[in-house]
């Protein structure tokens, strides 16, 4: 049987082994946020092309292009190099297209292909990328 699996408009890095989904529109920073995590220690995965595959009730993320593998494109700059992995198990899913509205939010998740995965919103505040990092890291409180 072949896996389930699609390729989406999404980048992706990885900590310390977990994956971390960047979902958003075109324009909404998906690719920003992989280059400030990937500056911040993160391996990147994918950018802005992200294949999912469903493996044994986990998901795990590729860049779909071979050739596009470790780079990233960065406005203004070009496309650069970066710390690579080529695979990653999805731990956590960011949406920069819905902004979250609470200060302590509710667990959220989402289900692509079938996984549910836990959903943070995009937050509108500069630390973001650190608190997703440390999500990864460490996990979340209630």
């Amino acid at each position: 049987m072949t896996p389930a699996s699609d390729t989406l408009h999404a980048s992706c890095v990885a900590v310390d082994g977990h994956g971390l989904l960047i979902l958003g529109p075109s324009g909404a920073g998906k690719s920003s946020l992989a280059l400030r995590l990937s500056s911040l220690g993160a391996a990147l995965v994918s950018d802005d092309q992200t294949r999912v595959t469903v493996v044994e009730d986990e998901l795990w993320a590729t860049c779909p292009n071979p050739a596009l593998h470790g780079l990233i494109e960065v406005r203004g700059v070009g496309l650069l190099r970066a710390q690579a992995v080529p695979t990653a198990a999805i731990r956590l899913v960011v949406d920069l297209g819905r902004p979250e509205t609470d200060r302590l939010p509710p667990r959220r998740s989402v289900t692509l292909l079938g996984v549910p995965l836990p959903l943070v919103l995009h937050a509108q505040n500069d630390h973001l990328p650190d608190a997703l990092l440390l999500y990864l890291r460490y996990g979340r409180q209630a």
